[in-house]
């Protein structure tokens, strides 16, 4: 008697991304990725932010198609809330990534996924984003991420994912390391 394996399939190429690896290894430089974003203010708090190229693998990259993202602010603010406010984008790409990532490393673990959904809420006393209070800071007091994960595998397993992919994560790294940031004017 046969048993037949059914084939995994996450929707992540990882052989593709292993062969990536293994070729940036032989070339570090071409790791070398600058990420750009260009924001146009419209009116008020709301502005326009588009996102089309990059430069990585020593040249410049360019997505499928442009991306735009309207950034406001909701009305309690007096705002006119065209768009997510910055902060909650921020909580956007933590989501974004860390799912990623996990359905990248189940995938290569052979770990058959059927959902993935996550809960991700920030805390934060806009006492210091409104002058206020000095000693408030300005950004999030924490942010909790929670996962619900149907997939063919343990709960142990689940959870070695998503261990695994906020180790890998670059999101999760930039909020919870310091980044040297400089804001200039041209």
């Amino acid at each position: 008697m046969q048993t037949a394996t059914q084939a995994i399939d996450n929707g992540v190429n990882v052989t593709a991304l292993l062969g990536a690896r293994e070729a940036l290894a032989q070339a570090p430089e071409a790791a070398r990725f600058t990420w750009r974003a260009h924001c146009d203010w419209v009116m008020g708090t709301h502005s326009r932010v588009a996102v089309e190229e990059f430069h990585g693998l020593g040249d410049t990259q360019q997505h499928r198609q442009r991306f735009t993202f309207d950034v406001d602010h909701p009305e309690v603010f007096a705002a006119e809330d065209h768009g997510p406010t910055p902060v909650e984008y921020v909580l956007v790409g933590l989501a974004g990534c860390l799912t990623a990532g996990i359905a990248a490393v189940a995938q290569h673990r052979g770990i058959q996924l059927r959902s993935i959904r996550a809960s991700v809420e920030g805390q934060m006393d806009i006492q210091g984003i409104l002058g206020m209070d000095p000693e408030v800071r300005n950004g999030f007091d924490d942010i909790r991420v929670v996962y619900e994960i149907d997939a063919d595998a343990s709960r142990a397993e689940i959870e070695a994912l998503v261990a695994q992919s906020q180790k890998r994560s670059a999101v999760y790294d930039l909020l919870t390391n310091p980044t040297h940031v400089m804001v200039s004017v041209k």
